[in-house]
């Protein structure tokens, strides 16, 4: 029996596969007609292409292109796998595209494969026979969107098999970035709206943001009506002509997370940022602006795409609510537009100069002016880096609620012993005194400062002794509390209640709802000072405050405009003067807090939890957690804060996908293990000594973020996340790749994909893998086959890492028979090897040849560890002839300079000098001193 040939929308010539080999028979080999079984066209173990499948491609053109051409080119590049207990085939590939306006097809030539299979993740599989196909097309300069896929054949006389239908891909999207004249600033917002409702004040602004597009819009919301403030819906209008859209919405009061969606427009929860892929190039990016006035604005949809912004006024008279649009020509461009000008409406009428060290009465009030600054009375000196990069230990999936000291100690022997030198402690939820025992944690409410009896018989300050002087590699201790007392607020019977002024408040109905007695506004600052006057007293540097959503769970429109803004800037003021920058701030990220604490950036940044929790034994929950977080970062990497991607066991099935997610982030690192519960493996991957014995993470100078926008989760594709770490252009760009669906994932990753990489840069580059240490050949981001493949099984993931080469001509000054001979040498500085993110080790380095002929590298780290050189002729020289290493200005054991034992480049050529900067620090006995640095120095001929 015979199959019947998919055919494509589009497609001028749907026949069917009879049709097909009766033409054949006719037209090229009548008496040789071959018959397919249909089980022979699922012989496939993979199709990849880039452009990618079922994604969004944005192609645009390198900063140097004068456009003086009509068009420019892509290269379309399909590689092919099946399985290898089969006969090698011809097979035939082509591409099907729409780029000129009508379907047709692109035939691909069978090349030798131009990107770099990576040894990493599970790459091309051995068991398969791998092709690869490729072509040049022809696309135009200005903006415009075009579709296409890929189909395949046996050979010429078999039927054609499309992608989408074998394998479940959607079609891939071409956009082409439009040109600037596109985006002139005469252009105006209805020309992006359809149906833009004429009732709204829009006024232009000049944006932050370059080659931007920028509206500030604003309307009327009436006044809270009895005891309750309701939300009053307007329809703003309907974006033109958009093939994809993107939003973080509010999942619950305290929390965002990505949604996504093409040509529909549809949001089932309220929306906070929306933004739309047009189909000329451009992204439309609106946000909905809250806390000012103490009115709060979210997005919602109607049945047409339309955009419904619903607005919530707790004044008892008619105020405005405000959102934000911006144009441009990539959607990080029109989100920063937008978050620039939110910092503006933000910015409160200025304040004079004050000093945290006075009576709490005389404290600023609320809001805070821009140029208020919170200083110490007395200073002191700290590395903060110890609080932001040191890995912490949280108890909370660890030990439980039924917190007591302890267990607390307990699980500070056991990682000891384990090896596992913590610098921060979190002791979290159930330390404190508490009534209602027994009963729900939302009906138990607050009654002392010292922590109860029962887990604590000494008090909390015996405790946070017994910790410092059995532990002193931990430098800070953290305590947790909820933003109002407990999550059933204060106790009417404990010595809290007596000693301050409190008011009964009730909350929506729903888990956390009801009445609970609450601290009054006119007495928190004091409330505040006192509590973390205690906290400091006993040893306490800092806190995790959670619940903060309980303010926009104040059903009263009075209480909220009274609580939200005083207990933000009681908190913030309080934190400030007695920890600095150690505060966690955690479901908080509701629309009024977001705008009123988080974006402003009159003071220091601190660690603000990203998204919901780490459920340990929810299996679907672990990949959905890290794109969550990887999308919410779009907007919390604009914030005045660390996104804190919430702690993790290393004794998990997704252990190692949740420590890779945590470097690539750029935020802190917590773990929550069980005693004895522990994998060293991937605690050393993801932290390094640092030279006074602490152990610290590598975080990279940028924050982390996904780098497929509108890439939706239920697609199935490789989530990537992007970071940089050092300068521009001499730093490193970080792509962290995940499986995030129930099956194995390939793809094909351009040096483009990498952040910092300059589209048509003639800059050289390797990129290297972590798990393998496998090292591509180098690279051009100007040159079209520059990618590498990568294969995920589930749970999967791996990290790239991309490393500017400089290349330098030495000569042979020896006197010997290669006397004056010239060779040239690409060099890197890959940093620590062995760490997730070991470039980020890098605080500097600085290659230059010597008036000797040596090449010389000045590398300061921030922690011990091996150090690699990516050397490209490292094959041609000694150790004992070529190199000389110097740690504080003294040569190194001899010993622990080696060329690497593996393959790591092209034709395993180990081309990786390996320094084992940890053996010889401790072999030499050396101390860094007031330095918490380690200097190298490598002279290389």
């Amino acid at each position: 029996m015979l199959g019947v040939v998919s055919s494509k929308p589009g497609n001028p010539d749907p026949r069917t596969q009879d049709e097909t080999i009766a033409e054949h028979a006719q037209q090229k080999r009548p008496s040789q007609i071959k018959f397919v079984r249909p089980a022979q066209m699922g012989l496939f173990a993979n199709v990849t292409c880039w452009p990618p499948l079922g994604q969004v491609t944005f192609l645009k053109r390198a900063k140097n292109q004068t456009g003086s051409g009509s068009t420019d080119k892509l290269r379309f590049t399909v590689v092919l796998q099946s399985a290898r207990s089969l006969p090698e085939q011809p097979w035939d590939v082509s591409i099907w595209h729409n780029v000129k306006g009508d379907w047709e097809a692109l035939p691909l030539e069978k090349r030798d494969p131009p990107f770099v299979p990576m040894e990493c993740g599970n790459a091309l599989s051995e068991n398969c026979h791998s092709y690869t196909f490729s072509q040049d097309l022809d696309f135009p300069l200005t903006g415009k969107h075009s579709a296409f896929t890929v189909r395949y054949r046996i050979d010429e006389y078999s039927p054609w098999q499309w992608v989408n239908e074998q394998f479940g891909a959607r079609d891939g999207d071409l956009v082409f970035e439009p040109v600037p004249t596109q985006l002139a600033s005469s252009r105006s917002l209805g020309e992006f709206i359809n149906d833009l409702n004429q009732s709204l004040q829009i006024e232009s602004r000049m944006s932050e943001s370059p080659g931007t597009l920028l509206w500030n819009v604003k309307g009327e919301v009436g006044p809270a009506q009895g005891a309750q403030s309701v939300a009053q819906s307007l329809e703003f209008g309907s974006p033109k002509d958009f093939m994809r859209n993107f939003s973080l919405v509010r999942i619950w009061s305290p929390w965002l997370a990505p949604r996504h969606g093409t040509d529909k427009f549809r949001l089932t929860e309220d929306g906070l940022l929306i933004s739309f892929l047009l189909k000329g190039g451009e992204h439309l990016v609106l946000l909905a602006v809250s806390g000012v006035d103490n009115v709060t604005t979210v997005f919602q949809s109607g049945t047409n795409s339309e955009i419904i912004i619903s607005a919530k006024n707790d004044n008892r008279r008619e105020s405005k609510f405000q959102i934000l649009a911006a144009v441009g020509s990539s959607f990080e461009l029109a989100n920063s537009a937008v978050i620039y000008e939110a910092r503006k409406v933000m910015r409160p009428f200025s304040e004079p100069l004050v000093s945290t060290e006075v009576v709490v009465d005389a404290l600023p009030g609320s809001p805070l002016g821009d140029d208020i600054v919170l200083v110490e009375n007395e200073p002191k000196a700290q590395w903060m880096s110890s609080w932001y990069d040191g890995l912490a230990y949280c108890t909370w999936n660890a030990l439980g609620q039924d917190l007591n000291e302890e267990k607390i100690l307990n699980a500070l022997d056991t990682l000891r012993t384990n090896g596992i030198n913590i610098v921060n402690l979190i002791i979290d939820d159930n330390w404190q005194s508490l009534d209602n025992k027994g009963q729900s944690q939302f009906k138990r409410g607050w009654l002392e400062f010292e922590a109860n009896r029962d887990g604590f018989p000494n008090g909390l300050k015996h405790t946070v002794n017994n910790i410092r002087r059995k532990h002193p590699n931990i430098q800070h201790i953290a305590v947790w509390h909820a933003l109002m007392g407990y999550w059933g607020g204060i106790s009417p019977d404990g010595e809290i209640a007596k000693t301050y002024k409190t008011k009964a408040v009730k909350k929506v109905e729903g888990v956390a709802g009801g009445t609970m007695l609450a601290v009054d506004p006119d007495d928190i600052r004091r409330f505040y000072n006192d509590l973390y006057s205690f906290l400091s007293s006993i040893g306490v540097d800092s806190v995790k405050t959670d619940a903060q959503f309980f303010l926009d769970l104040l059903e009263d429109p009075e209480d909220r405009a009274r609580f939200t803004t005083a207990y933000q800037d009681a908190w913030t003021i309080a934190t400030l003067r007695h920890f600095g920058e150690k505060a966690i701030s955690c479901m908080s990220q509701t629309p009024q807090i977001i705008f009123h604490s988080q974006a402003p950036t009159n003071k220091p940044r601190i660690l603000l939890r990203n998204s919901d929790d780490f459920f340990p034994d929810i299996p679907t929950s672990h990949p959905w957690h890290v794109f969550c977080n990887a999308h919410n970062s779009l907007l919390t990497r604009h914030l005045n804060v660390i996104p804190d991607w919430d702690m993790f066991q290393t004794s998990h099935p997704y252990a190692s996908f949740h420590a890779a997610a945590r470097c690539v982030s750029g935020g802190p690192i917590y773990i929550t293990d069980v005693p004895g519960q522990h994998d060293l493996d991937v605690v050393k991957q993801m932290t390094a000594t640092a030279t006074d014995g602490g152990t610290i993470i590598l975080r990279p100078s940028v924050l982390g973020r996904t780098m497929d926008e509108y890439h939706n989760y239920n697609e199935g594709h490789m989530l990537k996340v992007g970071t940089y770490t050092g300068w521009a252009k001499t730093g490193s760009g970080i792509l962290g790749l995940f499986n995030v669906s129930s099956r194995k994932v390939s793809s094909l990753i351009s040096i483009l994909d990498f952040p910092g990489i300059l589209p048509g840069s003639k800059d050289e580059y390797v990129i290297r893998a972590h798990s393998s240490g496998a090292i591509t050949r180098i690279m051009l981001p100007a040159a079209q086959d520059s990618l590498l493949s990568v294969s995920l099984e589930t749970r999967g993931w791996e990290i790239l890492t991309v490393y500017p080469i400089r290349s330098f001509t030495l000569r042979d000054h020896n006197g010997n028979e290669n006397a004056d001979k010239e060779s040239i040498s690409n060099v890197a500085v890959l940093g620590l090897l062995g760490k997730m993110t070991g470039a980020a080790a890098i605080v500097s380095s600085d290659l230059r040849l010597m008036d000797n002929g040596r090449l010389k590298f000045d590398v300061n780290l921030k922690a011990l560890g091996t150090l690699g050189l990516y050397i490209s002729d490292l094959e041609t020289k000694t150790v004992e002839n070529n190199f000389m290493v110097m740690l504080s200005g003294v040569a190194v054991p001899q010993h622990t300079v080696r060329k690497s034992n593996t393959g790591c480049g092209p034709g395993g050529k180990a081309n990786v000098l390996e320094i084992d900067i940890e053996a010889a620090w401790t072999e030499m006995g050396l101390s860094s001193g007031w330095l918490n640095e380690v200097v190298v120095h490598i002279f290389m001929s």
